[in-house]
């Protein structure tokens, strides 16, 4: 998925300037994600995970948030090309200040959504990627995990909705952060490549503020000869061609 473009069923996602191209993190987290009417998606990338929610919610309003300029300038481009163009709103900026910065508020009210989604930065090791944008979309530097999911409380009704796409490495980190914020898990998909292989990334699913009992599932994307997965197609038949 390393293309200038990206042709879903409904919308095209161009993606020649960010330096994070569509990639399994995000259309993952775009159709497992839970969903709502009042959207925001922190960390929006070329604005795959937005597009994706604005399809399978036709009356969701969707607010996406990125930092980086190159990765905002093709958002921007495919949400204004896609046919969710009225129902999806860029904001530019830093998620860290949004909570309390009334300029990216758009003239509205601070803002309460019932779903949250993010693909968040992971690394917090001291190499960072000669590459900025790179860099800044895969480091905790640029956004911690604490400041992600403090935000993210903030801005969630309760019982929202908060859904990340979170590598192995990072599994346990996250998790403990959500919970001691005061989420608890509704949904957790362990993702594995092949059958062989233990997984590689989480789906992860919580709820503000009530109890609940987590469903957790292991799913596969491929069979064993390569082949996309009954599961990987089922939950994609929406989207890829």
């Amino acid at each position: 998925m390393s293309n200038d473009y990206f042709q879903f069923k409904q919308f095209t996602v161009r993606q020649p300037r960010a330096a994070m191209k569509v990639g399994t993190d995000g259309v993952l987290l775009g159709t497992l994600g839970e969903g709502g009417s009042r959207v925001l998606d922190i960390g929006a990338g070329t604005g795959v995970v937005s597009l994706m929610f604005a399809q399978r919610f036709p009356d969701a309003q969707v607010t996406a948030i990125e930092i980086d300029d190159n990765a905002y300038l093709d958002a921007y481009d495919n949400f204004a090309a896609s046919p969710f163009a009225d129902r999806l709103t860029l904001v530019k900026g830093n998620f860290s200040k949004f909570s309390s910065d009334e300029s990216l508020w758009h003239g509205q009210e601070k803002p309460v959504f019932d779903c949250i989604v993010s693909n968040p930065p992971y690394y917090d090791d001291s190499f960072e990627n000669p590459d900025e944008g790179r860099t800044r979309a895969r480091h905790t530097s640029s956004l911690s995990f604490h400041d992600l999911v403090s935000g993210a409380y903030s801005l969630l009704e309760d019982g929202g909705f908060f859904s990340a796409s979170i590598p192995v490495e990072a599994f346990k980190r996250f998790t403990a952060e959500c919970l001691i914020t005061g989420f608890c898990m509704k949904h957790c998909y362990a993702i594995k490549t092949v059958p062989r292989k233990q997984p590689k990334r989480f789906i992860l699913v919580f709820k503000k503020g009530m109890h609940c009992e987590p469903v957790e599932e292991i799913c596969c994307l491929l069979n064993a000869d390569g082949s996309r997965s009954e599961w990987y197609q089922e939950i994609m038949k929406e989207f890829y061609l």
